[in-house]
């Protein structure tokens, strides 16, 4: 399988322990393909996903924004030729209808490039995830929303999330018996490949459980 990674947001880049990941995992660097978190608009998180490469000096030959522009004929050629596929950060929904419509989910997962998602990219890249009254998502009531499934996971995050927020876990232990989530705190990175290596304060929610887990790298 290709590797996969999972980011919460970064404020000030990639930390250094990711982009050292980073520089060892990406040996190949023709084309970055940044698929967008808000489709039908320009967005500032497209943007910010090259300058956190760009800030740990990792290039690419070539740079490709996928969004409602995108001719539709064309993008699974483009993912099909993608060096490292990253979902961006922004309206996971919105992201969601979009890679739906443009029938992408069969190309990424298929794909042999490392595929990353930051925040509602790397929700989509879950197996499931949940649109939630109880979060900044502006929905009137909770639902359950399949994404890609790159791993049989679901990656939760929102701005300003904790442990405590009584109301979310209320909504989330009883996904947790249908399938494990990894609850991100602040600036999290989480690492696919044989195994999981954590950085930052995730907890992952099982049956119930709630486990703090400890960071690998």
């Amino acid at each position: 399988m290709s590797i996969h990674y999972y980011f919460s947001w970064f404020s000030e880049g990639f930390p250094d322990c990711v982009i050292k990941k980073l520089n060892d995992d990406i040996s190949l660097r023709k084309l970055l393909v940044m698929i967008s978190g808000s489709p039908s608009d320009p967005f500032e998180s497209d943007l910010l996903a090259k300058s956190w490469f760009n800030k740990g000096n990792i290039f690419f030959d070539e740079y490709e924004i996928i969004n409602y522009k995108s001719d539709k004929n064309k993008t699974n050629e483009i993912i099909k030729n993608a060096s490292v596929i990253f979902l961006c950060g922004g309206y996971p929904s919105l992201q969601n209808d979009f890679l739906i419509e443009y029938n992408l989910i069969d190309s990424i997962k298929v794909s042999d490039a490392i595929i990353m998602g930051a925040s509602a990219g790397a929700m989509n890249m879950s197996s499931k995830w949940l649109s939630s009254k109880n979060t900044s998502q502006n929905v009137s009531k909770s639902s359950i929303i399949s994404g890609i499934g790159m791993d049989s996971i679901y990656f939760c995050t929102k701005e300003n999330q904790s442990i405590n927020d009584t109301q979310l876990l209320e909504e989330l232990l009883p996904l947790s018996n249908e399938i494990d989530i990894y609850m991100a705190i602040d600036e999290v990175a989480i690492r696919i490949e044989d195994g999981i290596d954590i950085s930052g304060e995730v907890y992952c929610i099982s049956k119930g459980i709630i486990k703090k887990l400890k960071s690998t790298f």
